[in-house]
C-alpha cells in the first residue's frame, strides 16, 4: 500500500513531530513556525450567537491554543478579534490564520478585502493568509496566478507573515506553480481524515516542499461514527491504550504525519483536554498505518461535495 505514512519526507514534508510536553511546532518553507494544533472557527461556530463565539474562542487561547484559524467567508473575524483581544495574551505568541473570501469578484481588489479582514481582526498582521478556495478564479489558470500575485504582494508588505492556499486540489497547486511564483505556498488547507486520505495533493504537497493543515479531522467520530474504525474496534482500542479520547487519537494520527491538525470545540473540558492530551502521547509508525489502512476501506467526504462528480476522490 502505497500510504501518505509510507512517503514520510522531512518538514514540513511528513516527518513525525518530536514530542517536548507541548503542542509541536512546524517549520514552513520561509522558515516560519505554526503550532501543529490549531482552534477553529469555521462552519461548527457558525450557528452560535457571536458572543458565545467570543467566549469559546477566548477559553480556547487562554486553555493553550495559540494558533487560530478563521475565515472571511464564515464571517467570525471579528469575534476572532474580539477574542484575542480579551484573552491578553500578547500578540506574538499567537499565530493568526484568515482566508480571502471566494468571491470571483475579489480578483484585482485583493489589498482592500484583505485590508478589511485586518480591520475586522483589530491585528496590524496576520500570520497565515489563504485563498479560501480555487473556484474563485473560475478554473482560469492565468487568473488564478494573477490572484496569487496579489497575495504575493500583501506577503511583501509585511501585513501577511506567511501566505498560502485551502482546498487546493493537485491540478490547482500545478496550474498555480505554472505561473513562476516569487513565493512558493507555505501550506495548503484541506480536508483529511482517515477517511478521505488525499494521497495525490499531499504528495504533490511533499514534492513541492508545500505544508499541509487538515480542517474536519475529527469526522470519523462525529459524522461517520458507524465507520470501520469503530466496527474494527481500532479506535477505541488506541484510546483505551493511550487513557484518551477517540478524538486525541484522531488529531494525534494527524499530527504524527507532519500535518497540522484544526480542530474546534465550544467546550471547555474537551479543549482542555485536547492541550493536555496531545502533546503528551504519540502513535507508533504502525498504528499511523493501520489507522490509514482501516480508513481506507470507507470514503467519505464532507465538505464541497457539490464540486465534485460521483465517484471523485481527490
Amino acid at each position: 500500500m502505497n500510504s501518505i505514512v509510507s512517503a514520510f519526507r522531512s518538514d514540513p514534508s511528513g516527518t513525525a513531530p518530536k514530542q517536548h510536553g507541548a503542542v509541536p511546532m512546524l517549520e514552513l518553507n520561509d522558515s516560519n513556525k505554526i503550532p501543529m494544533l490549531a482552534y477553529g472557527l469555521g462552519t461548527a461556530n457558525s450557528k452560535y450567537a457571536s458572543d458565545d463565539v467570543i467566549k469559546a474562542t477566548t477559553t480556547a487561547i487562554k486553555a493553550g491554543f495559540f494558533h487560530l484559524d478563521g475565515a472571511e467567508m464564515y464571517g467570525n473575524e471579528t469575534e476572532l478579534g474580539k477574542a484575542i483581544a480579551a484573552s491578553k495574551i500578547p500578540r506574538s505568541s499567537l499565530f493568526v490564520t484568515t482566508k480571502l473570501d471566494n468571491k470571483p469578484e475579489y480578483v484585482g481588489q485583493v489589498d482592500a478585502v484583505f485590508t478589511q479582514s485586518l480591520k475586522r481582526l483589530n491585528l496590524e498582521y496576520v500570520d497565515l493568509y489563504l485563498i479560501h478556495h480555487p473556484a474563485m478564479a473560475g478554473g482560469d489558470p492565468s487568473r488564478l496566478q494573477s490572484l496569487w500575485r496579489e497575495l504575493e504582494a500583501i506577503h511583501a508588505s509585511g501585513r501577511a507573515k506567511s501566505i498560502g492556499v485551502s482546498n487546493f486540489l493537485a491540478e490547482d497547486l500545478e496550474a498555480l506553480l505554472a505561473g513562476d511564483p516569487k513565493v512558493v505556498p507555505a501550506i495548503n488547507q484541506i480536508e483529511f481524515h482517515p477517511y478521505y486520505q488525499r494521497q495525490a495533493v499531499i504528495t504533490l504537497c511533499r514534492e513541492k516542499n508545500i505544508a499541509v493543515s487538515a480542517y474536519a479531522p475529527l469526522s470519523p467520530v462525529i459524522r461517520v461514527p458507524g465507520g470501520p474504525l469503530h466496527t474494527s474496534g481500532l479506535l477505541p482500542g488506541l484510546a483505551k491504550k493511550y487513557g484518551v479520547n477517540e478524538a486525541d487519537v484522531l488529531l494525534r494520527w494527524v499530527i504524527d504525519q507532519g500535518i497540522v491538525a484544526i480542530t474546534t470545540s465550544s467546550n471547555e473540558v474537551r479543549v482542555n483536554s485536547y492541550i493536555s492530551n496531545i502533546p503528551n502521547f504519540k502513535l507508533t509508525p504502525k498504528e499511523v498505518e493501520t489507522i490509514a489502512e482501516t480508513g481506507a476501506e470507507a470514503f467519505h467526504r464532507c465538505f464541497f461535495q457539490s464540486n465534485f462528480k460521483e465517484g471523485d476522490t481527490r
